[in-house]
């Protein structure tokens, strides 16, 4: 025990030594340096392992408390921090710290800040060992930072801060003071919870120093003002020692904070650190989410305030890592759409309304968008139902679907969020479709369509429940069950039957149509092959009356296979995509489609329609067409035609013209018909088709139903068509109906249904009866009687020709003799009738008739040779008849040959030749028609929809001959160079090779017909080489294989060269070019012979080769054009395949150029080609990019334009479709030939060059904005566009598109690029754009401004709407841009393009552009631009004196800006230019300019200003004088914002009145002016008590300043003087300052100048009442009498002095006998007067006086008289004592009778009078007589007196009268 004891003895020793060291200290000095020596090793032996030792240090520590209690006491705490930081001991750390807080105040700031290294070295492990103690660090830390100056942004100081505090290396800690400089700026002072938003318990603990409630006090010692430690905390954040990663929480914490000093911080600050971390991190997901929800129990945080959940979301939105939180995503969502009404808890934040809870409700409805978009499946599988819940129950919170305006708040946000909630459903829906609406119920559909249906929240609503419908409309993308079709079968059609203002079962009202969108949701979400579907298709279209338009295209397009697939594009994912994608293309099973739209429980069903309208008549035809459409291409089973937009007529087309498809279609039928249940819905069908020509309702239905029901007949087997039989007497009135189509149609069939076997023979003959009669008739036929024959020729010609088909084999000659007496009727009319509905009919019996054999050359009368009939049809013909051309090839069809002489057949094919004349193409197709069935009989292709009823076409006469000659001479007539029969023979070709090209004697002359062909694709006519492309095509198919590669070869030679070697032979009467087209003064080059008979006249042979030439290169491209028409594609396209093509690639890069050609006819051809030849486009271009961009390249400089445009747009294209790896290593050729075709001579060519440049700045912006091209690439194209775009053919074209367009590409880039890729090109843009400002500006725009006042305007008005229309220009924020991406490298490099741009800027854009770029450097990039601040601001300095106002201003607002950047010396030198402006110049707009500099430097750089305000707020004091309104104004303003109170001016009063001094004798009299009022200004600021030392400073200027003249205003300055005699001490010690004050005062009362004297006088009587041992009533007198003399004289005899000229205004001589009165009466001072000298003063007054109350009526004078009485009286209260002389009081009783001769006066007056009264009722106690006089005066005006006011005031002077 013994050692023990010694050590704890020893220890105690040491101890006792200190404390005795400690007590013999007799000074703080010694004191202080035995502390520094002693504390810190005595604290250590607090860890003593024995207690006395460490009790004793204990005392020894409250003894030392209670000696350094003296602030100027210093402590070692550097010292005592070091041992705390090495020291774990808890004790000792305690008396550390206690020591540190103690001390840490009394140290000087530089030894604070030395400190603070070591203050954060190893805090964040001293927070794991003590939480509370490190907490007292971190508030030692926020009071260092309140003394520390932080070095400039970015600079070397800045950058060396983080390596000064250790943060280096140590992270830990850095991070540990970033995280804890964000939780205080989360912290408040309200204590009223334990827990905060977005802190717990803890945190709130350590802030608050563990409940210390004075940490947060500045009153109390050692507390702090919160928001400025936020601000100095945030700032010392934002510096160079902390990185990105570290600041971004704190940073959003303070982005979000209310505070706009630490917010603007924060904002900037996570702009930078926001690219710096990840936010797929899950550590920092968790963190976010943590913050936004709180943690959990009751000692977790508050969830955060709404601004910074808003933030938090906004980053949410871009994670996709944040929608694998579906818990929390769901609790957000929960909580943000649940208000407190709806049991929202505490952790709810969305219970109040106000625009931050608005704008949080918006960005969740975006973070629910962003988790349908981004979540994983089984994510957003999870998340959606909830959402969707939640969702939907917000929205009915506020009202559903009738919205409840008065309980939803702020109407216009609520309405916002509302459409907000409904899209979001939308895409959740989209998203999820599984879990959320594809249930059997179709819930959320129904609420959706519900809501479409009646929600009453208005029009911005409607479109997002709309779009949210669209988004559903994605879930039902796939296949669906039976059981959810059905549902949304049922859902479909109700929604079809709701109209506006229905009411429902539910009791909502319809308010507006949901048959759109169900339309839509039939066409996208059922199959093709759903009836149920089609007949919502068919309800849609209605009767087309109250259909809107986009609901009737809608219907339309579903009843449409292509329109339909073009609705639902095919998926191409997989297989099974692309099999449920083909099946749902499926066509609808025939007889449920015909059951649907005519069974029993349709409207359209045959048994609901007798003897009633047709109920949706547009839709009946649309029906029927589409059925009857379906029929046929389930019929063709194969060779179906393409479904594009052309599939229904294409499909017509199949049927009449093709034998085999008509067949296979007529089989089809059969099969239908053998069937007992098909039979019946195809006889259904029939008859709906026959309802639509019995019971027409409009012109489409007639024509289309016609035209359906004709050819379903001809179509079907008679036992089909038996079904119509019964009802041909409906047709009765349809016969000789007034639609001539719907006559023709039903005549037709009348003709079927009567000529069928089942037909009943009664009837039918009565009819034809009736119909016989009329048409015998028809020469008494007038008006609408020509109808009816018309009507009964055409049914009595049907009726016969298909009756004499059918009965033709067992006809007897006495049976055909039958037919004559009609056939004479037909004849007759055809000879002898002009009507032409008659001769119409007429023509049309003879074709039909003849076709049939019914009429034949034996069968006419003699009076009627087939020659005559011949003539008449060719007379018809010759007027462009079709029918009368189709009928001479019908009619020849009856003749034989002969050919030992010319016959019947011969003349009419000689006629048919002889038609080529006309130029009508329609009327040659006919001629071919007629050619090819006068030749071949039946067997002409023609005829094959000709035969409408069941049976095998007659037999024909065998034309082997004839036909064989007609192809001859076809052939013969195609080498013609007449372009009318050039034009006709090929139209005849073709239709030879189309109707008879299967015949043996046309197969022989195949290759004479592809020569012929070819001969015609480079003729110039356009119909010429699309009818011999598509004979080519025609024959490619008729030929064997080596016809079709010869073919192939040829065409493919010609395509690919560069002559047209297809151009035929040249003849002299060849057309080479339109007539027109080459004039020569008195004609125009046309054919071959002119081109030589013109080259003869001149004598230039060459001539005739240049022509050529031309001629060729147009024939090269009328070639080209024809490739494609019709056919000749589907050669290229089987020659790919197996023929010469395959071998061949070489022809891609041409035909892909030649896809682009700017000539409609070439570019529609080659589009063809390649369809048709490229199966598979993206493999086949990218197998030959190379050649064919090659190509492209090569002939983009071509010399022909065609070839230059066509490779822009091919070009353009070309790199649209695909990746920049492609083409990157053409992009610069591609750029660089683009600028120089955009120079083009030809205009079409530069546009295709803009369009392609267009392109590529496209490509180039997204790829910049996606971040995917690298800075080298991004560069290299940069390089080449920017200049383009800032030249003279670009933003400076002249032409306004190209300025537009140039002007849109530089904003894309600049707003999509990144810092690396554009920052090289700043500094060039920068100044670039601020030059064009002025460039884009209208250029009428100055012209206007200098005749603004014709237009009612001012000049200032127009720049300011030009200023504005700058702050708003889209090139100003491109700039802002380009400044965000300078670096110190790239600011070097601005400087000299910013002076150019500012001294080289004419208009006035430019000029105010340069300034706001000025502004926005120092504002918002002042790190960077501090070091050229100084330069700049020379430079803005020349800038302000333009011209210009707008200009001006803009250059001193940024002066103001620049100065808080530059140097203490630079700012001097502005203020010394200011005033250099100020003092040195005439002009009055000079002192404006230094103005606006000075005011906007007080304003924009405030710290500066203070800095120098003894240098300039004395020079503003002096100019807020200035005698210039706008200037005064201006100063006025500095002065106002600067200055706290008036007591400013004494403070720099020296400096003021020096100033002002200088100025005082100037010989401008403007300063001069201004420096008194300046001085006179002084005095009133300096008040009535004014020191001496003030007095003696004011007191030079202030004489110096009345000396002189008169002058406008002076009369301020002789006030100020009077104000500056009554101040205390001014003159009471200087009786010679108080003689010259008084000299001058009574030497500007003598001043003439009226005006000016009214003024004086007012200063001479309150002059004259400040002393009362002042005797001046005899100089008074001596200037008043006279003055007030001139006025009673007259104003006649004045002398006046007034600027005007001319005679003072009465009110002016009232002022100045007011004011002369009131000076007179108050000079008189009774104290010192002798009796003898007061009566004589009081006389003279008096006698004045009273002659001015006699003479001048004014209330004005009279109330200054009694004013001024008033205060003589009480000056003689103090004198007048008893017994008083008899002569004043004789006098006095004058003046009491003065008092009362008022009675005429105003109130206001004798109430003065009355006090005045009041004033000397106390003198009456010296004498009685003067006593009687007061009160008998007083009892008669208080006996006349009427107002109560009045009275009361003689009252009050009645009592004040001594009682006797």
């Amino acid at each position: 025990m013994a050692p023990t004891e010694s050590l704890e003895a020893k220890e105690l020793s040491l101890v006792g030594k200190v404390e005795l060291r400690i007590a013999l200290t007799d000074s703080d000095t010694k004191l202080e340096s035995i502390l520094n020596t002693y504390l810190p090793p005595l604290l250590l032996k607090l860890a003593s392992d024995h207690i006395s030792v460490r009790n004793k240090v204990i005392s020894i520590c409250q003894h030392v408390n209670t000696r350094i209690k003296a602030p100027q006491i210093k402590l070692p705490v550097a010292a005592l921090l070091k041992q705390y930081k090495e020291n774990v001991n808890p004790l000792i750390r305690h008396f550390d710290l206690l020591y540190i807080q103690q001390g840490l105040d009394r140290l000087q700031v530089s030894v604070r800040l030395d400190l603070l290294p070591l203050l954060v070295n190893g805090i964040h492990q001293n927070f794991l060992e003590s939480a509370r103690h490190t907490s007292s660090l971190f508030n030692m830390l926020l009071k260092l930072l309140h003394s520390l100056t932080l070095p400039p942004r970015g600079s070397a100081d800045d950058l060396g801060l983080r390596q000064q505090l250790g943060f280096v290396t140590a992270v830990d800690d850095a991070q540990f003071v970033a995280s804890w400089i964000g939780r205080l700026i989360l912290y408040t002072s309200d204590r009223s919870r334990k827990s905060l938003p977005g802190l717990n318990v803890e945190d709130c603990s350590f802030l608050q120093l563990y409940d210390n409630k004075d940490t947060w006090q500045p009153s109390v010692a050692g507390g702090m003002i919160l928001a400025e430690t936020k601000v100095v905390a945030i700032k010392f954040l934002a510096s160079g020692a902390f990185t990105d990663t570290e600041r971004f929480f704190p940073a959003l914490f303070a982005s979000s904070d209310p505070n706009s000093r630490i917010s603007d911080i924060g904002d900037d600050m996570l702009k930078r650190a926001v690219p710096a971390i990840s936010l797929d991190m899950d550590e920092i997901l968790e963190h976010l989410f943590q913050l936004y929800l709180g943690t959990k129990g009751s000692e977790g945080s508050l969830p955060a305030r709404a601004p910074l959940q808003t933030r938090i979301l906004s980053l949410l939105c871009k994670s996709k890592r944040a929608t694998s939180y579906t818990a929390e995503s769901i609790q957000i969502l929960r909580d943000g759409l649940t208000s407190d009404s709806q049991g929202g808890s505490t952790s709810s934040t969305m219970g109040k309304q106000g625009l931050e809870a608005s704008k949080l409700r918006a960005q969740i409805f975006a973070y629910a968008n962003w988790l349908a978009r981004m979540s994983e499946t089984a994510d957003i599988d999870i998340v959606a139902p909830s959402l969707v819940s939640q969702l939907r129950g917000y929205i009915e919170s506020q009202g559903w679907p009738i919205y409840n305006e008065a309980s939803s708040g702020q109407s216009s946000q609520e309405v916002h969020l509302r459409s907000l909630g409904y899209e979001s459903i939308g895409v959740l829906a989209r998203a999820s479709p599984t879990a959320i609406v594809l249930d059997v119920d179709l819930d959320l559909l129904r609420w959706l369509f519900d809501s479409l249906a009646a929600d009453t929240a208005g029009r911005e609503v409607n479109l997002s429940i709309e779009n949210a419908l669209s988004s559903v409309l994605g879930a039902f993308g796939g296949s669906l069950s039976k059981e959810l079709e059905t549902s949304l079968e049922g859902l479909l059609l109700h929604n079809m039957q709701r109209q506006p203002g229905d009411t429902e079962g539910s009791g909502n009202t319809i308010v507006r149509s949901t048959q759109f969108t169900a339309v839509r949701f039939a066409n996208r979400c059922l199959p093709f092959s759903n009836t149920k579907a089609r007949w919502i298709n068919a309800l849609a279209i209605g009767d087309g009356t109250n259909t809107r338009r986009e609901v009737l295209e809608e219907g339309r397009k579903g009843l449409n296979p292509y329109w339909y697939r073009m609705l639902n594009p095919e998926k191409l994912e997989g297989t099974h995509e692309k099999d449920v994608a083909s099946s749902k293309y499926d066509f609808p099973c025939l007889v449920d489609l015909i059951e649907q739209f005519f069974g029993s429980n349709s409207p359209w069903n045959p048994s609901n329609l007798q003897g009633k309208s047709l109920p949706m008549s547009d839709a009946y035809s649309v029906a029927t067409r589409f059925c009857h459409n379906v029929l046929l291409y389930q019929g063709l089973s194969s060779d179906l035609p393409a479904l594009d937009s052309e599939w229904e007529r294409q499909l017509e087309i199949l049927v009449s013209n093709d034998g085999k498809a008509r067949e296979k279609i007529k089989n089809y039928v059969r099969t239908l018909a053998a069937n007992a249940a098909t039979r019946s819905a195809l006889e259904l069908l029939l008859v709906a088709e026959f309802n639509g020509i019995v019971t027409p309702t409009s012109k489409e239905i007639s024509s289309s139903g016609g035209n359906c029901v004709l050819q379903l007949c001809s179509l079907s087997p008679d036992p089909v068509v038996s079904k119509l039989v019964p009802h041909v007497g409906l047709l009765r009135n349809s016969i000789t109906c007034t639609n001539r189509s719907l006559r023709e149609t039903a005549s037709r069939l009348f003709g079927i249904l009567a000529s069928h076997p089942d037909c009943s023979q009664t009837e039918v003959q009565g009819m034809m009866s009736a119909y016989q009669s009329k048409s015998k008739a028809w020469q008494e036929a007038v008006g609408s009687q020509y109808i009816d024959v018309h009507g009964a020729v055409l049914a009595i010609t049907f009726t016969l020709s298909r009756r004499s088909f059918r009965i033709y084999s067992s006809a007897t000659p006495m049976d055909k003799l039958k037919n004559k007496p009609f056939i004479d009727v037909i004849l007759e009319i055809l000879t002898s009738s002009h009507d032409k509905t008659l001769l119409d009919a007429a023509i049309v019996s003879i074709y039909e008739l003849s076709l049939f054999r019914t009429l034949f050359p034996d069968s006419l009368l003699p009076a009627y040779s087939a020659v005559a009939i011949v003539k008449k049809l060719a007379e018809h013909a010759e007027k462009g008849n079709e029918n009368a051309v189709k009928a001479l090839g019908a009619f020849a069809m009856q003749c034989e040959e002969d050919l030992a002489e010319r016959s019947a057949f011969d003349q009419i094919i000689d006629t048919l030749f002889k038609l080529y004349s006309l130029r009508d193409p329609a009327i040659q197709f006919a001629v071919g028609e007629a050619l090819s069935y006068a030749a071949a009989g039946w067997r002409s292709k023609a005829l094959s929809a000709a035969l409408d009823i069941e049976g095998s076409p007659p037999p024909s006469a065998s034309r082997d001959i004839a036909l064989s000659s007609v192809l001859d001479r076809i052939l013969e007539e195609c080498k013609t160079t007449k372009p009318a029969l050039r034009q006709a023979s090929v139209i005849w070709l073709l239709c030879h090779i189309q109707f008879c090209g299967h015949l043996p004697s046309v197969q022989e002359r195949l290759r004479d017909c592809q020569i012929a062909f070819k001969g015609f694709l480079a003729d110039r006519d356009s119909l010429n080489q699309e009818t011999a492309s598509r004979g080519l095509s025609l024959l490619y198919e008729h030929g064997d294989a080596e016809l079709k590669d010869d073919l192939v070869r040829d065409l493919v030679s010609s395509f690919t060269g560069t002559t047209a070697n297809m151009s035929g032979t040249i003849s002299a009467e060849t057309q080479l070019f339109e007539p027109g087209a080459l004039p020569t003064g008195d004609g125009s080059v046309t054919t071959y012979k002119d081109i030589m008979s013109l080259a003869a006249e001149v004598g230039q042979p060459s001539l005739v080769y240049q022509f050529m030439s031309l001629a060729a290169n147009n024939a090269i491209w009328s070639s080209r054009a024809a490739f494609g028409r019709f056919g000749l594609s589907s050669i290229f396209s089987h020659s790919n395949v197996d023929g010469y093509l395959a071998q061949n690639p070489k022809l891609y890069p041409a035909l892909f150029r030649y896809r682009f050609d700017p000539n409609t006819n070439v570019r529609a051809s080659m589009n063809g080609i390649w369809a048709a030849l490229v199966r598979e486009p993206t493999a086949t271009i990218d197998k030959h990019f190379d050649s064919i961009m090659g190509d492209l390249l090569k002939n983009i400089l071509g010399k022909e334009w065609r070839t230059r445009q066509a490779c822009c747009a091919a070009i353009a294209d070309l790199v649209q479709s695909r990746p920049a790896t492609k083409y990157e290593k053409y992009i610069g050729e591609i750029w660089t030939l683009t600028f120089k075709v955009c120079d083009d001579i030809k205009e079409s060519v530069r546009t295709a060059a803009m369009a392609l440049a267009r392109v590529l700045v496209g490509i180039l912006t997204r790829g910049l904005e996606a971040g995917d091209s690298s800075t080298r690439t991004a560069g290299a194209m940069l390089k080449n566009v920017l200049p383009f775009l800032l030249s003279p053919s670009g933003l400076e074209s002249p032409a306004q598109d190209v300025q537009a367009f140039s002007l849109s590409a530089l904003l894309q880039i600049i707003k999509k690029s990144n810092k690396a890729a554009l920052r090289p090109f700043v500094p060039d843009l920068i100044g670039r754009l601020i030059l064009l400002l002025s460039s884009l500006e209208p250029e009428g725009i100055e012209y206007v401004r200098l005749r603004a006042e014709q237009y009612g305007v001012t000049g200032q008005q127009i720049d300011d709407a030009r200023l504005s229309g700058v702050r708003e220009s889209p090139m100003l924020e491109a700039i802002e841009r380009c400044l965000d991406f300078l670096d110190e490298k790239s600011m070097q490099e601005l400087r000299a393009a910013l002076e150019n741009a500012i001294t080289s800027g004419l208009g006035l854009p430019s000029r105010v552009g340069g300034s706001r770029v000025l502004v926005s450097l120092s504002t918002r990039h002042n790190f960077l631009f501090k070091p050229y601040a100084n330069h700049f601001l020379k430079l803005a300095r020349k800038q302000v004196l333009d011209r210009n106002d707008t200009i001006s201003a803009s250059y001193s607002a940024a002066c103001g800006y620049l100065a808080r950047l530059a140097s203490d010396e630079e700012i001097v030198k502005l203020v010394e230019y200011c005033r250099k402006l100020y003092f040195g110049s005439d002009d009055e707009r000079h002192r404006l300019v230094a103005g606006e500099m000075v005011l906007a430097t007080s304003k924009y750089a405030t710290d500066r200003f203070n800095a120098l305000a003894a240098e300039i707020l004395p020079f503003v004091f002096l100019a807020k004088h200035d005698s210039y309104d706008r200037a005064k104004s201006v100063f006025q303003d500095t002065w106002n914002e600067t200055v706290g109170g008036s007591r400013t001016v004494l403070l720099y009063l020296d400096e003021i009145i020096s100033l002002a001094m200088q100025y005082l004798n100037s010989p401008r009299w403007a300063l001069k002016h201004t420096a008194a009022f300046t001085i006179a200004e002084t005095i009133n600021a300096a008040g009535a008590e004014m020191s001496d030392a003030a007095a003696q400073v004011i007191w030079p200027g202030i004489e110096s300043a009345m000396d002189g003249k008169t002058w406008e205003g002076k009369e301020k300055i002789l006030q100020a003087l009077v104000k500056f005699a009554r101040a205390k001490n001014v003159v009471t010690e200087d009786e010679g300052r108080w003689a010259q004050i008084q000299k001058i005062v009574l030497r500007e009362s003598k001043r003439n100048n009226a005006v000016y004297r009214q003024h004086a006088l007012a200063c001479l009587a309150d002059y004259v009442e400040l002393r009362e041992s002042i005797k001046l009533g005899t100089e008074v007198y001596e200037i008043t009498a006279p003055i007030i003399e001139e006025v009673l004289v007259g104003p006649e005899a004045m002398d006046h002095d007034m600027q005007s000229g001319g005679l003072p205004s009465k009110t002016v001589n009232e002022e100045i006998v007011a004011n002369a009165q009131a000076a007179l009466l108050r000079s008189i001072n009774p104290l010192g007067l002798a009796n003898e000298d007061l009566l004589s003063s009081l006389s003279r007054a008096l006698a004045l006086t009273a002659r001015t109350f006699s003479e001048i009526g004014s209330r004005k004078v009279h109330n200054a008289i009694f004013e001024a009485e008033q205060s003589l009286f009480r000056k003689l209260q103090r004198v007048l004592r008893s017994p008083v002389p008899e002569p004043v009081i004789q006098v006095l009783i004058k003046f009491v009778k003065l008092l009362f001769r008022t009675g005429d006066q105003v109130e206001q007056t004798r109430t003065k009078a009355a006090e005045a009264a009041a004033a000397f009722a106390p003198l009456t106690g010296a004498d009685e007589r003067m006593r009687v006089a007061l009160i008998e005066e007083i009892s008669g005006a208080r006996a006349q007196e009427r107002s109560v006011t009045v009275q009361q005031s003689l009252e009050r002077a009645r009592q004040a009268i001594p009682d006797a």
